[in-house]
Formats: C-alpha cells, sequence, structure tokens
C-alpha cells in the first residue's frame, strides 16, 4: 500500500483538525489505497511543536515552514497557517513539486488567490481547497436531489453565513482584522463557503450587486502574547479594523435562478449558521450546518394534502456517513467531514486522478468575490469574470 507522507503548515484549529484526520483514516476507511503519515509540522509556537510530535505522532517539528516545505519524505503539504501566509506556503511547495491542500481563502484577495492557482497550474500539481461543508453526507444528497429533478427548474437560492466569532467589540485586533494581513473581510472568510455551495449545488454565478458595513470598527491592540481569540479591556489602547465584518449580495445564475446572500461575523444570535434554502418549480431544500444531520424536503404534489417540509436525518444510506456511524440518525460531526475530504484528497493523490474542490475552484469563487467587490464601489450590478482565464 502506498505510503504519502504529510506537512502540516500551522498546527492552529484546522491544522489539528486535519492532522486529527489523517491519524483516523485508517480506522475509518479500511479499502483505502494509501496510507497517511504525518512527517512534518512547522508552527512558531513551541509548545504547538512539541504537541505535534507528543500527541499528533509527526516524525519531527520545526519553526521553519520552508524546511517542512523542502523534507524530502513529504509529499503533500497542508496549509493551514494564518491567511497571509498561504501564497508564499503555497508557492514554495509548488515550485518543490509537491501536492497542495490549503484552507480557504488560498488568498485573503482575488489577486492572491489567482497568484496561488497560477504557481499550482504552472507546476502541474494536484491541489485541494477546504471548503469542509460541501462534504456534509446531506449536502451531497442535496445536490443529488436538485441533478435528478425532483426539484424541477430551480428558481432562487438563498445562502448565508452568520457567525458570532466577531461580535465581541473587545475581541483583540488580530490579523483577521486587518486588509493587509488576513485579506478582505467576511467576504473571504466566511462568504466564500456560501458562494462555494451555490456553485456547488445549483452552478456558477453570472453577475452580482451587494453591499458591506463594518459594525465594530475598532478593537483592542493584543498585548504581549496575547490569545488569537483573546479579549482586551476598554482601558486598552484600540486599532482601526480594516475590512468589512457584513456584506450582502444579489445575484443571478447561469441557469436563470435568482439569488441573495448575507454573511456577518457580528450578529448576534446565530453563532454557525451556515444555511441555504434552494426553491424550486417542483420543490424545495434547505440545510443549516447548526443542524448537520438535518436536511428539509418540500415535495410539491397538489395531489396529496398533507402537505409541509419534511425533516430527513442523516444515517449510513447517505454517501461516508457509515464510515464514522451506522444506522439511521446517528449523528456526525464537523471533523467527521473534514476526515472525509482528506481521505478523498489522499486517494486521489494515491491514484494520479482529479480533485474537486481545487484551487481552480477557489478562483471560481473569488471571481463572484471580485465582482462582488467591483459593485461596493459602483453600485451597480456587475459581471462575474473568470479570473483565472488568463493564469
Amino acid at each position: 500500500m502506498k505510503e504519502i507522507g504529510i506537512a502540516v503548515l500551522g498546527l492552529g484549529w484546522m491544522g489539528q483538525a486535519h492532522s486529527r484526520s489523517v491519524l483516523r483514516i485508517p480506522s475509518l476507511f479500511p479499502q483505502r489505497s494509501c496510507n497517511p503519515r504525518l512527517v512534518a509540522c512547522a508552527d512558531t509556537e513551541g509548545e504547538r511543536r512539541e504537541r505535534a510530535v507528543r500527541d499528533f505522532g509527526f516524525a519531527r517539528a520545526t519553526d521553519d515552514w520552508s524546511a517542512a516545505v523542502a523534507d524530502p519524505e513529504v509529499d503533500v503539504v497542508w496549509v493551514t497557517a494564518p491567511n497571509m501566509l498561504h501564497v508564499p506556503m503555497i508557492e514554495a511547495a509548488a515550485a518543490a513539486g509537491k501536492a497542495i491542500f490549503s484552507e480557504k481563502p488560498i488568498g485573503g484577495t482575488p489577486a492572491q488567490t489567482v497568484a496561488a492557482y497560477s504557481a499550482a497550474k504552472r507546476a502541474g500539481i494536484l491541489t485541494g481547497v477546504g471548503y469542509n461543508y460541501l462534504w456534509s453526507p446531506l449536502v451531497m444528497h442535496a445536490r443529488d436531489l436538485i441533478a435528478s429533478g425532483a426539484l424541477g427548474e430551480i428558481t432562487h437560492y438563498r445562502g448565508r453565513f452568520l457567525s458570532m466569532y466577531g461580535s465581541d467589540e473587545m475581541g483583540l485586533l488580530t490579523w483577521r482584522f486587518k486588509l493587509g494581513e488576513g485579506g478582505y473581510g467576511v467576504s473571504s472568510d466566511i462568504l466564500s463557503h456560501c458562494v462555494s455551495l451555490a456553485q456547488f449545488l445549483v452552478g456558477d454565478i453570472s453577475e452580482v450587486v451587494g453591499m458591506q458595513h463594518t459594525i465594530i470598527t475598532e478593537r483592542p491592540i493584543p498585548q504581549g502574547a496575547a490569545s488569537h481569540y483573546g479579549r482586551g479591556k476598554p482601558s486598552d489602547p484600540k486599532g482601526p479594523v480594516e475590512n468589512e465584518d457584513f456584506a450582502s449580495m444579489l445575484c443571478r445564475f447561469g441557469c436563470g435562478a435568482t439569488g441573495t446572500f448575507e454573511t456577518s461575523r457580528t450578529t448576534i444570535g446565530p453563532e454557525s449558521h451556515n444555511a441555504f434554502e434552494i426553491y424550486g418549480t417542483k420543490g424545495a431544500l434547505a440545510w443549516n450546518f447548526e443542524r448537520l444531520n438535518e436536511l428539509q424536503y418540500y415535495r410539491h404534489d397538489p395531489s396529496i394534502k398533507e402537505t409541509g417540509w419534511t425533516t430527513i436525518f442523516g444515517g449510513d444510506r447517505f454517501p461516508f456517513h457509515g464510515a464514522f456511524v451506522p444506522g439511521q440518525a446517528n449523528a456526525i460531526g464537523f471533523e467527521d467531514i473534514v476526515a472525509t475530504e482528506d481521505f478523498v484528497f489522499l486517494e486521489a493523490l494515491a491514484a494520479g486522478g482529479t480533485f474537486t474542490p481545487g484551487f481552480k475552484e477557489a478562483v471560481d469563487v473569488v471571481s463572484v468575490q471580485q465582482a462582488l467587490i467591483d459593485s461596493w464601489s459602483s453600485r451597480m450590478w456587475e459581471p462575474v469574470v473568470d479570473l483565472g482565464a488568463t493564469a
């Protein structure tokens, strides 16, 4: 069985999630064609480097990410570091001929995303990007229902990602809130998930118009070795927030359907409300990540009296669900869908095949984002232009 050596660049939340997923793959997927091995971890924090070796079983850890990329035992690099490091890490890994899986955004701005895509395309390497929610078994089932014609002609899509991660005005002014370090705000960070889901389920978006707003305009400046998600005090010196924390968008799809999107990191109430509703001439679907294991289905049939939404519970009859738990309505969680995407990516690498979503799909997402950004200035409808066409 082929062995694949892995480097993880950044052992924060998503670096840990992917590392745990890689460790679980042999026990979850016995029919796999490869064995992943955690070779090198790079992180600037000594405690994380110690954990990488002690708790995750990496062969070695370093504070120099370029050394991890260059390690001759590494076949594929997972990029899970802060946004401003994604492009140089991707360019170095591509130059070294390593396959790359990057958490989104692969660049904090559309131009950076195109640069990362161009580097990987020139190198001819396999790429993957962490639009994790596409791998929910019920999201995949929703796509199958749409493709089967169960909803008829799609007429409208409503997508939203409302989160509270930036709702505390005493939350520190870390890189995520700086244009030069994190890139754009919620349009890069979480609207990208909404757009990727819409493109996965319905298809290309052709034109958009929208707005943006920054609700919390300043935050406490971090002091000393403050945590990325730390909290300051009202008396602390403050600095300006440089990117948007709310964005909304109207759109038209290539298929003729209309769409609405909204995203916020400051709205109080929805804690991780990544959701969609899809309306067609024969039915409708609704899904919300806060209820990952439930898909709502409305079947339009004028001949029956018993109308209303039906709840479809997750279970092992849906793709990949049975690798984690058997039966019906036995729930899976976020890291289970991460394990699924990592498994499929590694299988594609071992077989010399293709993987979607890759960096091209990331460019498709930021092509929509760029049109949205353009509309913020023009206050008009803007066409979605494929930014990867000349990459």
